[in-house]
């Protein structure tokens, strides 16, 4: 388990399964902001149970959020290009309720902290769109640069919307965390 204050990345429990079954394929609010132009490929239960949910249980490229006891959402990492080692993070609060809170710049940084620990990169990146402010608010939060902008290639409701990369080296996430460090310690 990994914590930050009031945040807690973990495993996921058996019993969660049909709970973040139904948060992903049924009450998928979160869906308006994460990519809605491409359409969620549904799930069965027992899909989900093979695949996602799988990989939330063992805990090693996606994780639980887990916010005072509850499940409220979850981390993944992916490979754009592991011959290259070009690692990518993603990140779902299942509900508006737990947005603009600041829970997923916490949940981010306890998940890019580990993958950097955990894996052999000189980056970690993330891929948004325009139309999710709170998304690009959060990476620059994190003190990701924003590396690239295909502008106007998500078409949605009759709009375009940039696709946006954004990215961090490790030297410049270290570089960061130890001033946060020295600056705890001073105060």
């Amino acid at each position: 388990m990994l914590t930050l204050d009031d945040i807690c990345l973990r495993p996921a429990r058996r019993n969660e399964k049909d709970l973040l079954w139904q948060y992903i394929y049924i009450h998928n609010e979160w869906k308006a902001h994460d990519a809605p132009y491409i359409p969620l490929e549904y799930q069965s239960r027992f899909q989900f149970g093979r695949r996602l949910f799988r990989r939330l249980k063992e805990g090693e490229t996606a994780m639980v959020v887990d916010y005072h006891g509850e499940a409220i959402g979850y981390l993944s990492c992916y490979w754009e290009d592991q011959s290259t080692r070009w690692l990518e993070v993603g990140i779902t609060l299942f509900t508006s309720q737990h947005w603009g809170k600041q829970l997923g710049r916490k949940a981010l940084t306890l998940w890019i902290s580990y993958l950097f620990e955990h894996h052999d990169v000189a980056r970690i990146g993330l891929t948004t769109w325009s139309g999710n402010p709170r998304m690009m608010k959060c990476a620059k939060a994190l003190g990701m640069s924003e590396e690239g902008r295909m502008r106007k290639v998500r078409f949605y409701q009759g709009e375009y919307y940039d696709s946006l990369r954004y990215g961090v080296l490790r030297e410049e996430w270290d570089a960061l965390h130890a001033e946060q460090l020295s600056l705890k310690k001073a105060g």
